[in-house]
């Protein structure tokens, strides 16, 4: 029977009439990312980056996430043809790619994610999740309408390419990391930092090209929502349950010679 996939980011993106709110699963866990996915987010950013998510335990992820009407996102560790190949065989139609600065950097992830003539991804879809099994209509013929792309600007060499990173053909949307970004500017006072997120927020939309941001804090969240940001990620599963957790902890477990609440 044939299967339809899900839309992608990129669909969301287009069809959204508000901001997409996004969470972090970054536990490598089907069931925490099941109850993100939950949450009432439209997107769920599978950490594969700083987390220690392999492929097996991504393809489970991406199950869990799927009955949900939120939108799974994979972040590579790295824009490596290889990797995102595995990554788009294994399921994943949504990706981000981290620490792209420059546009020839955004034409080779592009190229990574389609197959030839439009670029190199290797063509074994019949054996991977991807096409589920073959069960996918066209699915070599069609891919590229089938997944979506966005590229993480994270450097102050990234912030100065803005423009032409935005420019690229398969670049549907950018992502801005300002943990990173704040290190590659020195760490600078934090409205400096915000300053560089809203020109690369500017440089997006002037080229039509939806511009999202990490923002855990609400303050910031609502600045970037403010300067025209298209989404905003907003909280991770393992954050939320340390903060919970040593929260129910702390009330009652004396600190610093102080007594708790019994």
């Amino acid at each position: 029977m044939p299967i339809r996939l899900k839309p992608t980011f990129a669909d969301r993106l287009t069809s959204a009439d508000r901001a997409l709110v996004g969470v972090w699963t970054a536990a490598s866990s089907p069931i925490t990312a099941e109850i993100m996915a939950g949450s009432g987010a439209d997107l769920v950013l599978v950490d594969g980056e700083h987390s220690p998510i392999g492929i097996d335990g991504l393809m489970g992820v991406l199950q869990a996430i799927e009955p949900y009407d939120a939108t799974a996102v994979v972040r590579v560790p790295w824009n490596d043809a290889v990797i995102i190949k595995q990554v788009l065989d294994a399921g994943a139609q949504s990706l981000v790619v981290p620490m792209v600065s420059t546009e020839s950097e955004a034409i080779a992830a592009v190229q990574a994610m389609r197959y030839p003539p439009r670029g190199i991804r290797g063509i074994g879809s019949m054996l991977a999740r991807a096409s589920r099994w073959s069960a996918v209509p066209d699915y070599v013929a069609t891919a590229h309408e089938l997944v979506a792309l966005a590229v993480q600007i994270e450097t102050v060499e990234g912030v100065a390419n803005a423009a032409a990173i935005a420019a690229v053909e398969g670049v549907d949307a950018i992502f801005v990391g300002p943990a990173d970004l704040a290190g590659s500017m020195g760490f600078p006072p934090a409205s400096e930092v915000r300053d560089a997120v809203v020109s690369v927020i500017e440089a997006g939309r002037a080229a039509g090209t939806p511009v999202g941001v990490n923002a855990f804090a609400p303050a910031d969240a609502d600045h970037y929502l403010a300067a025209g940001a298209a989404f905003v990620v907003v909280a991770a599963d393992v954050t939320l349950l340390a903060a919970s957790a040593r929260a129910a902890v702390g009330r009652l477990v004396p600190t610093d010679g102080e007594t708790g609440t019994y």
